[in-house]
């Protein structure tokens, strides 16, 4: 929608301006009145739902979808809930062994969406003596964070603000570092506005000996990319879209060839479906891809977890906790993930005594 604000003398004056700049299917969507200097003001702020006309001929929204997809979105989502608020009766699990009943009532409880219950029921009839992480195992991959399983040139940290992208980019470098000491590592901050995060990343690429670059555009974008190919691995750190961009697009605009590149997306798993959703629609994109999971000490329950790799189809990459840069990220792996569900665990070291806690609940030692 591109919204304006047209300020004049009098109402009727504002009216004609927004008539005669955005024509009679303008949405009036906020007026005021105020004075200053002693003279009156009258403001009137307008709306307009923008079509184009793509390469295909197909008629567009200024984001990118077709016209009318938010609204045929919106009344699939009330059909899709309408779908599994009736098939949860017939969910039947006196047909699931006692183990498998607990676990899948126990992930209930800590918010999977009904679309991963009734696929984990699904497939637990199929499997009647496989236990809940070889079927959950299906539904939510995991990939740790390391040079061996993801080898790509260049990756991408993306992510909401405040979701932590940054410093896990940071931590990223100093576990590679950390694993290789000659590894050679460069930082691209595209995320220029921003003074906080680019005088951190500034500070720590100095101090680990890590170059650091700045890319506010395309063409220093490029210079940037041409200076660096010669080390091993680049961060590139990506400023937070706001809604209707999608990440896609800002690397198509930034010039960013993604045939050697991996998308590192940071999320918080307390955000609400919706949000987590649209979080995802925003940050994906059609390469390589992992899912950081951050801020897991300020989390209540993990079950969002599944909820995310089940829709997006992306493992589980790292986990990260703590304020501190150093000794607060796990590259994830599936006994790391299946503690912190099924026993709010978090990553770290810890009592070799529990580590053996969660089969109890899904009958298969991690």
């Amino acid at each position: 929608m591109q919204v304006k604000t047209f300020t004049g003398s009098t109402s009727q004056e504002v009216l004609a301006m927004v008539k005669a700049e955005m024509g009679p299917d303008a949405v009036i969507l906020g007026n005021r009145t105020y004075r200053k200097n002693g003279e009156v003001f009258h403001e009137i702020t307008a709306g307009l739902e923008r079509e184009e006309q793509g390469a295909s001929g197909s008629i567009a929204s200024a984001s990118g979808m077709p016209s009318g997809f938010s609204e045929w979105h919106r009344d699939w989502m009330k059909i899709k809930d309408q779908l599994f608020a009736l098939m949860k009766p017939a969910i039947q699990l006196e047909r699931l062994t006692p183990r498998q009943r607990i676990a899948l009532e126990y992930l209930q409880r800590e918010g999977v969406s009904d679309a991963v219950a009734v696929e984990l029921y699904r497939r637990l009839l199929a499997n009647p003596n496989s236990s809940v992480l070889e079927c959950l195992s299906g539904m939510a991959p995991v990939k740790a964070f390391n040079a061996v399983n993801w080898p790509q040139h260049i990756q991408i940290m993306a992510g909401p603000f405040g979701s932590g992208k940054t410093t896990t980019g940071l931590r990223f470098a100093l576990l590679l570092r950390r694993a290789d000491q000659a590894c050679r590592i460069a930082f691209i901050n595209a995320d220029c506005l921003r003074g906080n995060g680019r005088m951190i990343l500034r500070h720590w690429a100095e101090l680990s000996n890590l170059i650091y670059l700045e890319a506010p555009d395309s063409d220093a974008m490029a210079r940037a990319l041409k200076s660096t190919s010669h080390v091993d691995y680049v961060f590139v750190d990506t400023p937070g879209l706001s809604s209707g961009r999608t990440l896609e697009a800002w690397l198509g605009e930034m010039g960013l060839d993604t045939q050697d590149s991996a998308t590192q997306i940071t999320m918080a798993p307390f955000c609400d479906p919706l949000q987590t959703q649209e979080f995802l629609r925003r940050y994906k994109t059609c390469g390589p891809g992992g899912i950081v999971w951050t801020k897991l000490d300020e989390a209540a329950s993990f079950g969002n977890i599944v909820n995310v790799a089940n829709e997006s189809c992306l493992p589980v990459s790292a986990l990260s906790y703590g304020p501190e840069l150093k000794e607060s990220l796990e590259p994830a792996t599936e006994p790391l993930v299946w503690r912190l569900i099924f026993k709010r665990q978090l990553p770290g070291p810890g009592p070799e005594a529990t580590r053996n806690q969660v089969k109890s609940v899904t009958g298969r030692t991690v």
